[in-house]
């Protein structure tokens, strides 16, 4: 009897054993509900910490990168995938997309990119550029790459990608790279692209940059480079077509927005150029670039731009146009409206002389840009030191300039001559200061010449769907 008892006794502990440790088991699973809006929603879900990731911010995490996106990737054709990145710092090298695929940063998700050169392959320079920038041979792939894909989406509850760019800064500033930095994200030759609601930090150059691709939409980012840092430009829709930048604010070493399309001979045979692009609600400030720049590199043509309710504040620019002889290509049908600065040096910039070339020996003298169809209309800026420098190009003046209902302030030590107009034709109304004589004012009766289009671009029928999801993740 008594031996009885004590089996029974032992039996009792050692089952409230399994169930504790059950239950605690249970404990550490946790169960994370959040929603956002998307392209599209997916059928299936993970976590990094499922394929062994660590957010100590000092374990690399590219090979789990790599391997949840290879694994995830067998559910493309099943309802696609996504990849949640949990609260942590994730130190990591770059790492490639797939298609029908999102990776969601949690709001205390920090992606670090590593400073192990081993953790950056080495890849072709574009071909609509012929070279990198940085450097005549190839460049380090971007922190976040993809190419050939289809319905790609990068997002989070404003998650930080932090570049940590002075190591490639300083490596620049002191001529050790034999390759061209990499940007925080690229996507080429895709198509249905979203980037939306994270926070970019310190990016080794720029920032943003679909490239050959179309259908795209870039919402709710914030960019924040310090002010002397190289390159660090914001968003750079390359060669791409139907695209959608709105509230975002950007704060860059380089221009906020800077609209791409190839670089001299390689642009021009290319020949893809960006057109249909949206730009609205921008807040910028870069006291050395432009709030939204065309070119230099747009020997591919760019064409039809719309950018509305911008604000650029301590900005060296607010619209700037940039190109040269041997550039070729083109910029026209290009539309601003209510734009609001805030001590500047320029409001708006054209230039024809800007150089940079990709081959300084063998670009094409007879490759002339055509800059046409240029409309600027309400906007106020103050403390401005010059309204204007607009420089055509000898015997390839830019023509149909139009510029209406636009005040600007002068600043105590402004240029005397608030306009410099050189090789340029257009018409303005009811604008202040005077402008230059070569932009005929046409009164007050013609203000509506610069007219913003009416018709509704297919990037804004795009719309986006409600998405919610529970993880459960150890």
């Amino acid at each position: 009897m008594r031996v009885q008892v004590i089996r029974l006794v032992c039996a009792l502990l050692l089952a409230t054993l399994v169930s504790s440790e059950a239950t605690e088991r249970k404990a550490k699973i946790v169960d994370t509900s959040f929603e956002y809006n998307a392209l599209n929603c997916r059928a299936h879900s993970a976590s990094l910490t499922d394929f062994g990731g660590v957010g100590d911010g000092n374990t690399s995490n590219t090979k789990a990168f790599q391997s949840a996106i290879s694994y995830l990737s067998q559910y493309a054709s099943k309802g696609g995938a996504q990849l949640y990145v949990p609260a942590g710092k994730w130190l990591t090298g770059s790492f490639s997309m797939t298609s029908h695929f999102t990776l969601y940063l949690n709001k205390d998700a920090v992606l670090l990119a590593s400073q192990d050169m081993n953790e950056w392959p080495v890849i072709k320079p574009l071909p609509s550029y012929g070279r990198g920038r940085d450097a005549p041979a190839g460049r380090y792939t971007s922190f976040i790459f993809g190419t050939n894909l289809t319905d790609v989406i990068v997002t989070g509850d404003n998650g930080t990608i932090d570049g940590q760019g002075a190591f490639w800064w300083q490596q620049f500033y002191n001529k050790r790279l034999n390759y061209t930095r990499p940007y925080l994200i690229e996507l080429m030759f895709s198509d249905k692209i979203q980037i939306s609601n994270l926070t970019f930090l310190n990016s080794p150059s720029w920032n943003v940059h679909p490239v050959y691709s179309s259908n795209i939409i870039i919402k709710g980012l914030t960019i924040i480079a310090p002010v002397p840092s190289p390159n660090t430009d914001g968003i750079n829709p390359d060669s791409c077509t139907n695209t959608r930048i709105e509230d975002c604010y950007i704060v860059s070493g380089d221009d906020c927005v800077a609209v791409k399309s190839g670089w001299d001979e390689f642009g021009i045979k290319f020949g893809w150029p960006t057109k249909q692009l949206v730009i609205r609600r921008l807040t910028c400030i870069s006291p050395q670039s432009a709030a939204i720049a065309l070119g230099s590199e747009m020997s591919g043509g760019i064409q039809d731009v719309r950018a509305e309710d911008i604000t650029a504040i301590h900005t060296e620019s607010g619209v700037r146009i940039k190109t040269s002889i041997g550039r070729g290509g083109y910029v026209k049908d290009i539309y601003v409206r209510r734009m609001t600065m805030h001590t500047m040096k320029w409001a708006f910039w054209m230039t024809g002389n800007y150089g940079s070339y990709a081959n300084n020996s063998h670009y094409d003298p007879k490759a002339l840009p055509e800059i046409k169809g240029i409309n600027y209309r309400d906007v106020v800026a103050d403390n401005v030191t010059m309204a204007a420098t607009l420089e055509g190009i000898s015997n390839s003046p830019f023509t149909g300039i139009c510029i209406a209902n636009v005040t600007i302030s002068m600043a105590d030590k402004a240029n005397e001559k608030p306009w410099t107009c050189t090789d340029i034709e257009g018409i303005t109304s009811g604008v202040t200061p005077k402008p230059c004589n070569s932009l005929l004012d046409k009164g007050p009766e013609k203000i509506k010449t610069c007219d913003f289009p009416p018709e509704i671009l297919p990037i804004d029928l795009l719309e986006l769907k409600k998405c919610t999801y529970n993880i459960k993740h150890a």
